[in-house]
């Protein structure tokens, strides 16, 4: 038996493949092309969709706006134990002069849905400045529901109008905005 030195027994190091460090450069740069080419076709889709929203947005009211004040209401709010009430008065912003007329003709049906969104909220829901903003837009909407003509959704003829025609029906709506005059939660 021969005695070698120990030194003769270690392997060489391996090298590292050329081929292994470009696959993975390779592999990097696809991805970040795949996201940044990604990241591209979104912001152009949301910015396109933006465009078409502000096309087809109601022209700013021409003139100072009109208001038309609900009724203060009290309202038993949706806490636990049913004690806790609301005191909110509502004003309508409408498009023109002439839109209380029209409006007024609804009047009911809007105080009515007023009530029951407020009815539905928590006492500590409607303290919170959100609270009251979606509050606020939940009105809105509501008011909104009863100026939007059956031609306008489709329903008469039971085939869907373009996105163009729906947004005319909403331009019906003379209800701009909701604002609070009063609001009191005890």
């Amino acid at each position: 038996m021969s005695a070698k030195p120990e030194a003769d027994h270690v392997a060489p190091a391996p090298r590292k493949s050329k081929k292994m460090l470009i696959i993975v450069a390779l592999a990097v740069l696809v991805l970040g092309l795949g996201g940044g080419g990604g990241w591209f076709y979104l912001s152009k889709k949301n910015a396109a969709l933006d465009d078409e929203e502000q096309a087809h947005a109601a022209p700013p009211p021409k003139g100072p706006p009109t208001y038309l004040p609900i009724d203060n209401m009290v309202v038993n709010l949706a806490d636990p134990g049913g004690e806790k009430v609301a005191q909110v008065g509502v004003t309508l912003e409408l498009s023109d002069a002439k839109a209380p007329d029209k409006v007024k003709a609804y009047m009911p049906a809007i105080r009515s849905s007023v009530l029951m969104l407020i009815s539905q909220r928590t006492a500590e829901e409607l303290l919170l400045r959100e609270g009251k903003e979606r509050l606020a837009a939940d009105i809105l909407t509501e008011a909104a529901k009863h100026f939007i003509s059956e031609a306008a959704d489709g329903k008469k003829t039971g085939k869907s109008k373009p996105a163009a025609d729906r947004k005319h029906g909403a331009d019906d709506n003379p209800v701009r905005g909701v604002l609070f005059s009063s609001f009191i939660v005890q």
